[in-house]
């Protein structure tokens, strides 16, 4: 039996949590064919990550807690310097939350989102370090089964292989 899950981008590295595979479930709201999927560029700079997360001032909370986190595990990373100094600049609400200077790790939990196709979902996370890539993490959403989120779930995966169906046939057709 195929349990539905959704994964989504990291905090601040294309490869945190999603890797190079993005999940087409999720990007409706991720995708910016300017640069990767990312996390903290969303729910600062982009206007539907308030919509998307239900509790916003908690998700915004994590994320930069999550960035720290980062930051203390290797500070002279310059992608990660480049992201918060962009973010600083850009964004009132993460400047704040930086300056308090709070650090968060977790590995399993359950995270509240609105998705722009099927609407609420709650889902439980667990966050997996891999250790044939040092820093490297996935993690994985995934519904109660029977609850309405595993339903919405089996509706975005179903949404998905029709968008991914459309896609070939029209890459078929057009070669």
């Amino acid at each position: 039996m195929t349990k539905p899950s959704l994964l989504l981008p990291g905090a601040w590295r294309p490869r945190t949590l999603i890797g190079a595979a993005s999940d087409r479930a999720a990007s409706p709201v991720y995708v910016d064919p300017a640069r990767p999927a990312n996390l903290a560029r969303f729910a600062f700079l982009d206007p539907r990550a308030t919509e998307f997360y239900p509790d916003w001032e908690s998700a915004a909370s994590t994320t930069v807690a999550l960035l720290r986190t980062e930051a203390g595990r290797n500070p002279y990373d310059r992608g990660l310097s480049d992201l918060v100094g962009e973010l600083s600049t850009r964004s009132e609400a993460f400047r704040t939350r930086w300056a308090v200077h709070n650090v968060r790790l977790h590995h399993t939990g359950v995270k509240h989102f609105h998705h722009p196709v099927v609407g609420d979902l709650s889902l439980t996370f667990e966050a997996m370090e891999l250790p044939a890539d040092t820093g490297l993490t996935l993690t994985a959403y995934s519904a109660e089964p029977g609850s309405p989120s595993h339903d919405a779930l089996k509706l975005l995966a179903s949404w998905s292989a029709t968008l991914d169906q459309a896609e070939t046939a029209h890459t078929t057709d057009g070669a």
